[in-house]
């Protein structure tokens, strides 16, 4: 009965060297050494769990992550119509109203990029859970671009959210007249405050470092760059300093693409040289947050 036994057990043994125990065990080289990458390219399937995770995050709480910032730029739509645009005032041709709402409804979008980016690596960070976004098979870019495309379609739902609660309003007009020119310096003011999110997320170790960066940097940029009036309103010294600010250049020329009017230039090509500067910054800030993130700084420490 033994030898029956020992006879059956060998026969339930795979007999040729690459079906063996020792090829599942990688002994005939089927798995590479540890710490050779075994996913080559993108890691599709891996960047659209955490892209849909991010998503679904700010989802939950929709009525705090979209609905507000709806209610609160249309806020600032009824504050300033009713304090500045009285009496039939005009700026750039159009009603006031017409005028300031472009630039409210980028400001909501950028301000809700940045909050949505900056809050995933820094609560992970605060939590103990930022291992659950550094040990899964992603590359630093995958991570990058998982995060900065969730906070850019945040950023895109409260845009939509925000246009239809001010196309309601009266003395609002958002005819487009660049379609281009929306979609472009739409998305790239969302990807350029997500990135920088992202970046204040890996530099911060606490809410409150968070919190001084969007009271301290981010919101006197976005109040300070246009939005309520045209910097030829400033005196020339204050001008210069205008231009210096990428925030301007976003709600200018996303401003542009209702109104078919800008403060950047006088003429169309001046808007179009300000998309081509924006794209170049968001390349540098890509570059150096993707740099940043491979070092590890304050991730892996």
């Amino acid at each position: 009965m033994a030898d029956q036994a020992r006879t059956l057990e060998n026969s339930d043994v795979p007999q040729t060297p690459s079906q063996g125990i020792g090829a599942v065990t990688g002994a005939e080289g089927r798995f590479p050494p540890r710490g050779v990458p075994i996913i080559h390219g993108i890691n599709r399937i891996g960047l659209w769990s955490l892209y849909i995770k991010e998503v679904r995050r700010f989802l939950k709480v929709q009525t705090q992550t979209i609905w507000a910032p709806a209610i609160t730029t249309l806020l600032f739509l009824v504050i300033f119509t009713v304090a500045l645009g009285r009496s039939g005032r005009e700026v750039l041709g159009v009603p006031f109203a017409t005028f300031v709402a472009p630039g409210l409804i980028v400001m909501g979008m950028m301000q809700n990029a940045f909050a949505n980016s900056s809050f995933s690596l820094l609560s992970g960070k605060i939590q103990g859970t930022i291992i659950d976004l550094l040990m899964p098979p992603l590359s630093e870019g995958e991570l990058m671009a998982g995060i900065v495309f969730a906070a850019v379609t945040r950023a895109i739902m409260v845009g939509c959210t925000v246009a239809l609660a001010m196309a309601l309003y009266p003395d609002v007009s958002l005819a487009a007249a660049h379609p281009w020119a929306i979609v472009w310096f739409g998305l790239m003011g969302a990807a350029m405050l997500a990135l920088l999110g992202l970046l204040a997320s890996i530099w911060a170790e606490k809410f409150d470092h968070n919190a001084a960066v969007t009271n301290f940097v981010i919101a006197p940029l976005s109040l300070l760059s246009g939005t309520f009036y045209v910097i030829d309103n400033l005196a020339p010294v204050f001008q210069s300093i205008s231009r210096l600010n990428p925030f301007f250049y976003v709600i200018s020329g996303f401003r542009f693409g209702f109104l078919g009017e800008s403060d950047i230039g006088d003429t169309n090509q001046a808007v179009l040289h300000a998309a081509l500067g924006l794209g170049v910054f968001n390349l540098v800030l890509a570059v150096l947050v993707y740099g940043v993130l491979r070092s590890g700084w304050k991730l892996k420490d």
